[in-house]
């Protein structure tokens, strides 16, 4: 067992999560010795079992050796393989009823942002994110963590350029929605409903970059009584503005 976190994963949730959505990830779990078992531990065991993966019971000395810097492991390790990232073209090949809304990052860096920013595009049923393969934060322990499994429900796209690959979804009839502090509508002023559309997001320092914004089909800001949100929590914000608002399209009217 290495001390390399892309290798592992940990919390109870994560754990659970990754069995039920997708255990051939999982090689091996690791579960503190002497441990109480609740409902969460319990169901952890019996997945493992049905999916026929080894448990190994280990002491908290070793624990504290792997994950010294790494608090609420909760008593449970996975070494999992590689997340895999999917082609652009493979997810717009893929049929789906009604229109496909996406998440791009650009250059997002802290993996608490992005596993944040995975558990709420997943929660909210979008179907996807995209980001680029620089500059952004890598899927470690700590974003695996953070989208509490979320990442196993939501395909992640890894391109070499977020302009060209925008440039393609706008090709597949998709709006571009851009955030941008000196925009001149409001984040709710926008109509979500009857389209395929991509929300970016900037960066933590920087934000949107020049080239990105230029394509962008609307700007939407966030208006704050002082400083601007950090990226999750903006994004969290938009991302649900959009499920109401498709929620109250898609809501049959009483007769």
């Amino acid at each position: 067992m290495q001390n390399h976190e892309n290798n592992y994963i940990y919390g109870k949730n994560p754990v659970c999560e990754i069995l039920l959505k997708n255990p051939k990830r999982i090689n091996k779990i690791y579960i503190q010795k002497g441990i109480f078992y609740d409902n969460r531990l319990k169901k952890i065991n019996e997945l493992a079992i049905l999916n026929k993966i080894q448990i190994q019971q280990t002491n908290l000395q070793k624990f504290s050796e792997y994950f010294n810097d790494k608090p609420n492991f909760q008593g449970v390790i996975a070494s999992v393989s590689s997340v895999e990232y999917i082609e652009l073209a493979d997810f717009l090949n893929q049929e789906k009823q009604g229109f496909k809304r996406i998440v791009i990052l650009d250059e997002v860096s802290d993996p608490h942002n992005f596993g944040a920013i995975i558990r709420t595009t997943a929660a909210a049923g979008f179907d996807a994110i995209m980001v680029s393969n620089h500059r952004t934060a890598p899927i470690t322990a700590v974003v695996e963590k953070v989208s509490s499994g979320a990442i196993n429900h939501i395909p992640i796209i890894k391109t070499t350029s977020l302009s060209a690959s925008i440039d393609i979804l706008k090709k597949h009839d998709f709006w571009v929605i851009a955030t941008q502090m000196e925009a001149k509508d409001n984040y709710y002023e926008i109509d979500y409903t009857d389209m395929n559309f991509a929300l970016v997001m900037g960066s933590e320092g920087k934000g949107i970059s020049k080239t990105i914004l230029n394509k962008a089909d609307f700007t939407v800001k966030i208006k704050t009584n002082f400083e601007s949100l950090n990226v999750s929590a903006a994004a969290a914000v938009i991302i649900y503005e959009a499920k109401r608002q498709i929620e109250i399209k898609e809501k049959p009217k009483s007769l």
